[in-house]
């Protein structure tokens, strides 16, 4: 890791020199955005030591109305922020990428015979796009660190020089304690991520190898080999976690410590003349300033930091133009994507008459802070009453998608509107009103299959809208093998079929105008799936089907193809001439090899 910060910094200190005027620009910003850090404390204590305790309340009052000006003020400043961090982020990414790209074709050149190196992709797609975040993110952070702390530090001077005396040390002492704790944290890391790496090889080699092993009598020395990667990975799980400990303790002592110390002295520095309006406004400085600044830029460095020189180092060795070569694009003159602030949820608005509109915007998500996002920047709009099938290898994010988009996952990063609202907005009406959501394990419980029709009707359903539901999707023959609708319902003596014919029915059934169907057919024939998803293209409303057969798709309005590393989305005409991952699945990309295509035929009966 010492290797990797040699080689990083004389470039990272060209490409910030070149781009001097933004980082004056973001400066600029950051100054006036950080003006209510400095006036939440000291305008606290005016307001209490001049106002409210010497009985004046209009002063006390002006003096709140100003902090809170302020804020205002700083929000308003946070615009330029993301403008100056958008001119200083992006032209990274596009160095990034050119340098891929150039020590690709470097390669391909030196070495014909040598099959594509087939990392490029993650390279261009999911590395420097990690690279720009995490860089993105630093730079965020410190920044409001950095200028935090000046205006606390200023605050607490301009309150009282002896403040400094309690406030000071710790914080000091606690940062420096973190800073040491850095290069061992990442080398621990590296070392973790190997480790993992062997074990996952070593068992890949076993498995497959298996039959060898037992063959040439090698169980022991290859048992023996794998308990000692388990353990080495043990090892550094444990020693990272050692560093996280010591990690903890800086973030105590620079974070906790001082407020402890400030309430402990408080009855010396009242003594020293001190008001409590100023010990107040000290005390505000640390709680809503310099505490959760101090906590955000540790948690950034441990984890974003370690991680943006990783793949920083990744990308950067070997041949290639560096990142901040005299090539690039002068970011004065080229227009990059801007950083803008999340916007202001939308008031609530009607529901068209043709079902809710979806809309995602950017939106990245991934099983934990160290996964790989299984959705990356995904931007996606489906029309009112529109008909959308999502298609894709198994385990690539069909399911996750549709979890979001019904509001039971929270996306990491970026925005999902139905009908014009946040998806997760925690005021308007039932959810269920809007979108209904049926997964592949349909439930199904005990009671009378009227009652589980009705599940998602909350005012009930007439006779009549109950069978015709039942009759669209297929589900009469069950309802008269049952007895009725008023039969009971044994879930364990139904099949997986059955299930999932009843749970149609109910969705179909529902009010809600949304619906997604995530492989909602994959245990019925292919005619039944098609009578099935014909009553729902029929309904009105939108619907959003996970599909596992490739005659789902034939079926919809437009198709989205997740293939890991973008999303692709058409009619079945634009997607065979724009994805080969689609011409793949449909077997049609290669019709004469009739071997080969009745292969990918038997494989595009099953997407997920």
């Amino acid at each position: 890791m010492t290797t990797a910060m040699a080689r990083l910094l004389p470039r990272a200190r060209r490409f910030l020199r070149r781009r001097t005027r933004v980082l004056l620009l973001l400066a600029g910003w950051s100054l006036l955005e950080s003006a209510h850090t400095f006036l939440g404390g000291y305008g606290l204590a005016k307001a209490l030591d001049q106002g409210f305790l010497a009985g004046h309340t209009g002063v006390g009052l002006a003096w709140l109305g100003v902090t809170a000006l302020a804020v205002v003020v700083g929000g308003l400043a946070g615009r330029g922020v993301f403008r100056g961090l958008a001119d200083l982020v992006e032209p990274l990414r596009d160095g990034l990428v050119r340098r891929v790209v150039s020590r690709s074709l470097t390669q391909a050149v030196a070495h014909p015979a040598r099959a594509a190196d087939s990392a490029v992709v993650s390279r261009l797609t999911n590395q420097t796009e990690i690279a720009r975040d995490s860089f993105a993110g630093l730079v965020l952070i410190a920044r409001s660190f950095v200028f935090t702390a000046a205006g606390a530090v200023l605050g607490l001077l301009s309150l009282a020089p002896q403040l400094l005396l309690i406030v000071l040390p710790p914080l000091v002492a606690g940062l420096l304690l973190f800073l040491a704790t850095l290069r061992p944290m990442a080398a621990r890391q590296r070392v973790f991520l190997q480790a993992d790496e062997d074990l996952s090889t070593q068992f890949g080699a076993v498995a497959e190898g298996l039959r060898d092993v037992v063959a040439c009598g090698a169980q022991q020395q290859t048992a023996a080999r794998a308990y000692g990667l388990i353990e080495d990975e043990a090892r550094a799980a444990r020693q990272l976690a050692g560093w996280a400990a010591v990690r903890c303790l800086a973030l105590g002592l620079a974070g906790q410590l001082p407020i402890l110390l400030l309430l402990v002295t408080s009855p010396w520095l009242l003594r020293q003349g001190l008001t409590p309006g100023v010990v107040l406004g000290a005390l505000a400085y640390l709680t809503q300033s310099l505490l959760p600044a101090l906590h955000t830029l540790m948690n950034a460095l441990g984890s974003a930091g370690t991680r943006l020189l990783v793949v920083l180092d990744r990308l950067t060795t070997g041949p290639g133009p560096d990142p901040e070569s005299t090539t690039a694009p002068d970011p004065e003159t080229t227009t990059a994507p801007a950083f803008t602030t999340p916007p202001d949820p939308s008031p609530q608005v009607p529901v068209p008459p043709g079902g809710p509109g979806v809309e995602l915007r950017a939106v990245t998500f991934a099983y934990g802070p160290a996964a790989q996002p299984v959705l990356h920047d995904l931007d996606l709009t489906v029309e009112p009453g529109e008909h959308l099938v999502v298609v894709g290898p198994s385990g690539i994010g069909k399911s996750t998608l549709t979890a979001l988009v019904a509001g039971l996952l929270a996306p990491g990063h970026g925005e999902i509107r139905v009908a014009g609202r946040p998806v997760r907005a925690r005021s308007g009406p039932d959810p269920s009103l809007l979108r209904v959501l049926i997964p592949q394990q349909a439930y199904v419980f005990s009671g009378t299959l009227r009652e589980n029709l009705l599940y998602l009707c909350p005012d009930g359903a007439s006779a009549p809208a109950l069978e015709a539901s039942s009759d669209a999707v297929g589900l009469d023959p069950l309802v008269r093998r049952l007895g009725g609708f008023d039969a009971p319902l044994d879930p364990g003596a139904l099949s997986q079929g059955e299930r999932q014919l009843i749970a149609l029915g109910r969705a179909h059934l529902s009010p809600a105008p949304l619906v997604l169907l995530d492989e909602a057919t994959c245990h019925l024939d292919p005619a039944a799936e098609m009578r099935a998803e014909r009553a729902f293209a029929e309904r009105p409303g939108t619907l959003i089907v996970v599909a596992h057969r490739i005659t789902s798709a034939r079926r919809a309005d437009r198709i989205l193809v997740l293939d890991g590393v973008r999303a692709t989305c058409g009619t079945h005409d634009e997607l065979l001439g724009r994805s080969a991952l689609y011409r793949d699945l449909t077997g049609s990309w290669q019709p004469e090899a009739p071997e080969r295509a009745e292969q990918i035929s038997a494989k595009s009966r099953y997407l997920g």
